[in-house]
């Protein structure tokens, strides 16, 4: 697919540098536009205007909605007013909201003055509801049908008023106070054996609708949940307001699991893409974090200078560091991060805290058990015999796989409360993954392993 697209790319390349215009519209027109918005984006000069004029109005739009915004906010600063007024207008609302919301100010003046009146004042409307709330990504282009319609009426609303809305597929039935009352697909309406049936009859009256200050998360999670190809969003006396469809709910998911990933691994959450980063950003959304983790680990070293006499007397227990920290780490995250993934999807909640532990004790017993007799075998046989390492007993071998069981068993259980902990405390527990728990899980492996070697080997 790549090779594909390089190979179309190069075409381009050659038929504008030959003026083979009426060609490469030919091409154009025949591509999907998110494929059009890839090609211009490698374009990325003067020449990718060019090529944004030959598009037909209607596949201008939806590519430009495909593209990036620095590729938007070159095209933007290209337009003249007229240009940019019919793209405006061809944008559905949300597109539109999601474009205004990620350019600068003069762009943004420069857009709000070529819609119209009505357009304008229901962007800023939406541009008004929390950011990341239901109301922030939805449309205000729907269709509405009154129940006492006939079938035949709905159907001629459907055709006179649905070619400006981003889906027909499901209507919304509304009484005299806007309030939503049902739902009815145009499969139900075509299909209906008299046109005289009203939509009262043939609608669906248990509807599933969010709010408009819900979370976005929640709302993707209700698309996932029950396979809706738009929901309908309503506000505090249940009066339909706006729709959100699929296409922003798998939005939001890949926003939503993409911040996650970032936050698990201390990264300050950003929605550009990689190569657009530059490197004072990349610095700048790492630091704070590395500097936060570094403070966190003089804990481990101060454990360990407490004990240098300790090691001093028998060297061989230094050599085990790593192995019982990155055990401990290891375990720690993988508790954490099925916890984290579980909570994202709703199968646990803080009232489960007592269940999960328990189920990550038994978890963490066999694990512990499992890697400690491993480990003894493998320190008594490569270690002691092959290696000919002769400091290592059988008391020290004791020793480093009691701590490995102790360090298992403590590391599941941080690593599985945290996560809830921090999500009842109105917390990302995203941000209680690999690094903290791998922070907090050495200390303690460090602290138990010196105790048990104090009290065991007399140190």
């Amino acid at each position: 697919m790549e090779k594909n697209s390089a190979t179309l790319l190069e075409t381009i390349k050659v038929l504008l540098a030959e003026k083979k215009y009426k060609t490469l519209r030919d091409i154009l027109t025949t591509l999907n536009p998110y494929d059009i918005a890839v090609i211009f984006e490698e374009l990325m000069d003067e020449k990718t205007a060019l090529l944004f004029r030959m598009l037909p109005k209607e596949l201008a739009a939806e590519t430009f909605v495909e593209m990036d915004e620095d590729t938007q906010e070159m095209l933007i600063h290209g337009f003249s007013d007229s240009e940019l007024k019919e793209i405006v207008d061809e944008l559905y609302l949300d597109d539109a909201v999601d474009i205004i919301e990620e350019m600068p100010a003069n762009v943004v003046r420069r857009i709000l003055k070529q819609a119209d009146p009505v357009t304008r004042k229901t962007i800023n409307e939406l541009l008004n509801y929390p950011e990341d709330s239901a109301g922030s990504i939805m449309t205000t282009e729907y269709v509405t049908l009154r129940p006492e319609m006939t079938v035949e009426e709905a159907i001629k609303r459907i055709r006179r008023t649905g070619i400006d809305k981003e889906t027909i597929y499901t209507c919304y039935v509304t009484d005299s106070n806007r309030q939503l009352i049902g739902i009815i697909s145009i499969k139900t309406l075509l299909l209906a054996k008299d046109d005289e049936e009203t939509v009262s009859e043939l609608m669906e009256t248990n509807v599933l609708s969010v709010n408009t200050l819900d979370d976005q998360e929640f709302v993707a999670h209700t698309f996932n949940n029950y396979n809706f190809l738009a929901l309908p969003v309503v506000d505090k006396e249940n009066r339909l307001v706006g729709i959100v469809t699929i296409d922003d709910a798998m939005d939001v998911m890949e926003e939503e699991t993409t911040e996650d990933i970032q936050k698990m691994a201390a990264i300050t959450p950003n929605d550009k893409p990689y190569m657009k980063l530059g490197v004072f950003e990349l610095f700048k959304s790492r630091i704070p974090w590395l500097f936060l983790l570094m403070i966190s680990a003089t804990f481990t070293g101060m454990i360990i200078t407490s004990f240098e006499d300790a090691l001093a007397s028998m060297v061989v227990l230094s050599s085990f560091f790593p192995m019982l920290m990155d055990t401990g780490g290891n375990s720690g995250s993988q508790a954490s991060v099925t916890v984290i993934r579980a909570l994202s999807l709703e199968e646990v909640e803080f009232k489960d805290i007592f269940k999960v532990i328990w189920k990550e004790i038994r978890v963490s017993v066999l694990c512990g058990v499992t890697l400690a007799t491993a480990n003894f075998a493998k320190i008594m046989l490569v270690d002691k015999m092959l290696l000919g390492n002769n400091s290592i007993t059988i008391p020290v071998a004791f020793v480093v796989c009691l701590t490995m069981v102790v360090t298992v068993f403590f590391a599941k259980i941080i690593g599985c409360s945290l996560p809830m902990v921090a999500k009842k405390l109105g917390f990302d527990p995203a941000v209680m993954a690999s690094p903290f728990i791998t922070t907090i899980v050495d200390a303690i492996s460090l602290a138990v392993y010196f105790w048990f070697a104090t009290v065991m080997l007399g140190l």
